[in-house]
């Protein structure tokens, strides 16, 4: 008789020959019962609704979110392939969400469909499927995205509710640089007739600095015969003046981003103290808070430390040969401590004048080398994985957030950097220093160590001290960090980073 884990390693193999497929909606009838509920037992499986499955960790707590949010959108694909074949596409408003590089996780999808009964169906993590008997776009007029069928860009313009510009101020005025000619929508506008609709969009042109597709839409439409009364469906001016030659809307995006959330963060933030005059002083104070912020930051992402180990591993006397599980750890603490004198130094830059932009921008990928040169020493990582910026996808636990695509992030990082570079407030770098890298996550691993290491040489740079997020309010901290991802708002997160930066000062006045 088989052993029990011989038995969960065959029903294993078969989910691997799945997920080897690309599979990841997984039906009833992919597995046999014995291997589905074998599956799931043990937790490598979990059930999305009646009948459907995803692959899930077993390590991941009950309730855990990461595997839902990570499947949500191949997810959808296949089920909704299942349901309408191709009878099918994302609302107009969705449409363009994701046609700006807008990828999170809807608390409900909007789908079309003429084999629709408007239902809603219930998903997990408080998430749900509405499918709506409505008009679908013309074929020419239907695109896919990963899979997901959607309204083109310019169809999903005409079509989309008029409030959706002041609801999704963002995502719209990232998407419209996408449009290079007015031709581009001119052709269904007249087709259509739609002359309220151009004006709305001439006004919205305008609204970004696209004052010449802003002008051939409203000549050429009245030169057609129609009536046209152009219309800011903003109703408020643009904050930032928007690059029409990003290859990604969402370099777009960030600037957008940047402009909404400087004043909420100089708002809360206390005064910069201004560069020290004693640097010497300064870095020592850096270098005596490094067991306690290695400490906290390594345990924030999961790694099992102690001061001790971390004082071992920083005095030189750290063992390559340790079991796998402490090595990990020991590996770990080793890069922390090389990556932070490679942060150090670049804090030095900064205290005598260089800008902290430049700095960070010349210096982050020394920071990441260093961070992971132990682990491709010892052979647990490729001499790959130093090649820089990721190019694959990654997913945040827990979050709903899901970070750009690789080809996304090459457009994304020099104008994250750019705004780095030409902000004047102190405040407003290290917040959004620290946000926006963690939003991009450009990297396969360390972006939040990353973060908090320019989140430092950027509070350096106001001469602010070195600040340790601390391990028990880790939950607070991801939490800021969601509601900054998800809903736009950097309050909670500036507020958080505030107080702790306050802490940081009354005990620096107090030594």
């Amino acid at each position: 008789m088989a052993k029990p884990s011989e038995k969960l390693a065959k029903s294993l193999e078969v989910l691997h020959s799945l997920q080897e497929r690309g599979v990841v909606a997984i039906r009833s009838s992919d597995l046999t019962r014995t291997h589905r509920e074998r599956l799931r037992q043990n937790g490598f499986l979990q059930e999305v609704i009646k009948g459907w499955y995803i692959p899930a960790h077993p390590d991941e707590a009950a309730g855990e979110s990461t595997a839902w949010y990570a499947s949500f959108w191949r997810f959808c694909v296949v089920y909704l392939q299942h349901r309408f074949g191709k009878e099918w596409c994302l609302s107009p408003e969705q449409s363009l969400s994701l046609h700006a590089e807008n990828w999170i996780v809807p608390r409900q999808l909007l789908v079309r469909s003429s084999k629709a009964q408007n239902n809603i169906t219930a998903l997990p993590h408080d998430t749900s499927l509405l499918d709506t008997r409505a008009t679908m776009p013309e074929d020419r007029d239907i695109e896919e995205k990963e899979g997901l069928r959607l309204f083109s860009l310019p169809a999903a313009l005409i079509a989309c509710a008029p409030g959706y510009f002041r609801q999704n101020q963002t995502d719209m005025r990232a998407v419209l640089p996408l449009v290079r000619d007015a031709s581009e929508v001119l052709e269904l506008l007249l087709e259509g007739g739609h002359s309220t609709i151009a004006g709305r969009l001439a006004g919205a042109f305008r609204n970004i600095g696209q004052d010449r597709i802003a002008d051939d839409i409203v000549k050429t439409m009245r030169a057609a015969g129609y009536t046209i009364r152009e219309r800011d469906p903003f109703e408020t001016q643009a904050p930032v003046l928007l690059s029409a030659r990003a290859e990604s809307p969402y370099a777009n995006r960030i600037r957008l981003m940047w402009q909404k959330m400087r004043v909420p963060i100089i708002e809360r933030f206390p005064a910069p103290p201004g560069l020290p005059k004693e640097t010497k002083a300064y870095l020592k104070r850096v270098e005596d808070v490094y067991v306690t912020d290695a400490y906290h930051s390594l345990s924030i992402e999961g790694y099992r430390v102690s001061p001790e180990l971390i004082e071992r591993v920083r005095s030189g006397n750290w063992n390559p040969d340790e079991d796998d599980r402490e090595h990990r750890n020991v590996l770990a603490a080793r890069g922390y401590w090389q990556a932070y004198q490679s942060v150090r130094e670049s804090i030095d830059k900064v205290l005598h004048g260089d800008n902290p932009g430049n700095v960070a921008d010349d210096d982050h990928r020394n920071w990441y080398r260093e961070m992971f040169v132990p682990g491709v020493t010892a052979g647990l990582l490729r001499p790959a994985d130093l090649a820089g910026y990721r190019n694959g996808p990654v997913y945040i636990r827990r979050s709903m957030h899901a970070p750009p695509s690789p080809e996304a992030i090459r457009d994304a990082m020099p104008a994250f950097f750019d705004l780095l570079r030409e902000e004047t407030q102190a405040p407003v770098r290290v917040v959004l220093g620290h946000f926006i890298f963690v939003y991009i996550h450009p990297y396969i691993g360390g972006n939040g160590r990353m973060g908090r290491f320019l989140m430092n040489v950027m509070l350096a740079g106001g001469g602010y001290p070195w600040t340790v997020i601390p391990l028990e309010e880790r939950d607070a901290y991801m939490a800021a960090l969601e509601e900054a991802s998800v809903n736009q708002n950097i309050a909670p997160f500036a507020d958080f980073l505030a107080r702790l930066v306050e802490a940081s000062l009354k005990d620096e006045s107090a030594i």
